[in-house]
């Protein structure tokens, strides 16, 4: 033993007599195993944490709302639709993937947020980095309602087909949704202390298996359906103008092409999704191998989904087949499928609620740099598990941010409309407009070329649609609002 520790002191008098240089590189090697390029803890996300995070922000319970789309259009734009926007998405995702770094690849400087990109290659705090912001935030605080209200659907659902099962389809089963959303906004509020992104991808997988669980559930009921009838259902051209009026053929058309547009959208939250990637190999090129991945789970399960469903009900395809009740038996299985979508739902809240958390800490930190309520941690001991660091302000300033949500949910109970509408203005410019322009600043594309011009027809296009699909929102908002009560959300 003693031998030992004189060899132990021999190692320690011979590393203090390293020359300077070579005791820094030792110390500099040591931090890079810790650390990343940017002082940052090292980020450990993979192609299949990133994959899992797109799957959850993409596949939302609108994934069962695609047999009434598909309706609308029929079996031959339906499909096609889908795969278009598939293709629309995947592509302008790649452009934006590459404007994580400014510069190389794998050492240029990190855009850690859309905003940050944006302000990389415009340069400075103009109107453009300014509409993002706004934009961006309003779009997943929308998303934050609206998934709100999506949850309670689903958690009603739950107890009206126990009701209909009980009484043989003789009770009407009508129910109240605030304490559905009150429940819901409760478990937010636990989730919401998740300290960031980086930490979320547990939950993203768990999400990303529900919604799994819960569109094979859907998927297996319409071909179930279809085998009872022993028909398909439908039509090449969609619902007929007999069975609606010509006006509402062409509103309902554009509604199912901004839906479908809308079902794959997550530019909003890709570079924070970016930003838990490991560097090696570089971050665009996991994301670009993750988008490809999650983008063609996502096409394969809509397009069973969507036709399963529209192939079981035809034009009567309910808005959603679990929820909208397209399906009553079995009723256990019905069950199932809308508790797995409030599960996904809890996981969806969160993707797109820590980047708005942590726009919000990151710029109060800032203000407020010597403030203990806002920079000081709280390290707390959680059932024997590594310490908890408690932070008061993201305490108190994320509860906050639950309860407004919660609110907003109980007292406009049609808000979906209103996120429909928000989504339709924030499509074209995150998802499209920004990532375009981005990629002619960075490959200097010349003005009128044809690349340059092909890129501003595929901006134009999608501009109409989004257009399009806003004034299928609106309407929809004014036909609520007639019958708008505010705290008396029913399900009937």
């Amino acid at each position: 033993m003693a031998e030992m520790d004189a060899n132990a002191d021999m190692s320690h008098h011979h590393r203090q007599l390293l020359p300077f240089n070579i005791a820094q590189d030792m110390h500099q090697q040591e931090d890079s195993k810790c650390f990343d390029d940017d002082g940052h803890p090292k980020r450990t996300g993979t192609c299949w944490t990133a994959s899992a995070h797109i799957i959850t922000a993409v596949i939302g319970s609108g994934v069962l709302s695609l047999a009434w789309a598909v309706a609308q259009l029929g079996w031959i734009a339906g499909p096609a639709v889908m795969v278009i926007f598939s293709f629309v998405t995947y592509y302008t995702s790649i452009l934006l993937s590459d404007c994580y770094r400014t510069g190389d690849p794998l050492t240029g400087k990190r855009n850690y947020t859309y905003m940050d990109a944006i302000h990389s290659n415009f340069g400075g705090r103009g109107f453009k980095v300014k509409m993002c912001g706004i934009v961006q935030y309003i779009n997943l605080f929308g998303g934050a309602v609206g998934y709100t209200i999506a949850s309670s659907i689903s958690m009603m659902a739950i107890e009206r087909s126990n009701c209909f099962h009980k009484s043989g389809g003789k009770d009407p089963c009508h129910m109240n949704s605030n304490k559905y959303m009150i429940s819901f906004g409760i478990v937010q509020i636990i989730f919401s202390q998740i300290p960031d992104f980086d930490q979320l991808w547990w939950l993203s997988i768990i999400a990303s298996v529900m919604s799994f669980v819960y569109s094979t559930i859907g998927l297996g009921l319409g071909i179930g359906k279809v085998i009872e009838n022993r028909r398909i259902a439908g039509s090449l051209t969609g619902i007929s103008i007999g069975t609606v009026t010509q006006i509402d053929k062409v509103w309902r058309t554009m509604q199912a092409i901004g839906d479908i547009a809308f079902a794959y959208s997550y530019s909003c939250v890709l570079m924070e999704i970016q930003n838990t990637i490991k560097s090696l190999p570089s971050e665009s090129k996991t994301m670009k191998k993750a988008t490809f991945i999650s983008v063609a789970i996502t096409t394969i399960f809509y397009m069973l989904c969507g036709s399963s469903g529209y192939g079981a009900f035809g034009d009567s395809s309910p808005g959603n087949i679990l929820t909208g009740f397209g399906f009553y038996n079995p009723h256990w299985l019905i069950d199932i499928a809308n508790a797995a979508i409030v599960i996904h739902l809890i996981g969806s809240y969160q993707v797109y609620s820590q980047p708005l958390f942590a726009f919000v800490e990151k710029n109060v930190a800032q203000r407020f740099p010597h403030s203990d309520f806002v920079n000081k941690e709280i390290e707390v001991p959680l059932l024997g598990l590594q310490l908890y660091k408690l932070n008061i302000f993201k305490l108190v300033w994320r509860t906050i941010f639950v309860i407004t949500a919660t609110l907003i949910s109980m007292l406009l109970p049609f808000f979906n409309d209103v996120v429909g509408l928000l989504g339709a203005l924030g499509f074209w410019p995150l998802t499209v407009y920004f990532p375009v322009e981005m990629y002619i600043v960075q490959k200097k594309i010349p003005k009128w070329s044809p690349k340059w011009m092909c890129l501003q027809i595929l901006s134009i296009s999608c501009l109409l649609i989004s257009i399009g699909a806003a004034v299928g929102s609106t309407a929809g908002i004014i036909f609520d609002l007639k019958t708008y009560k505010s705290f008396k959300t029913n399900f009937d």
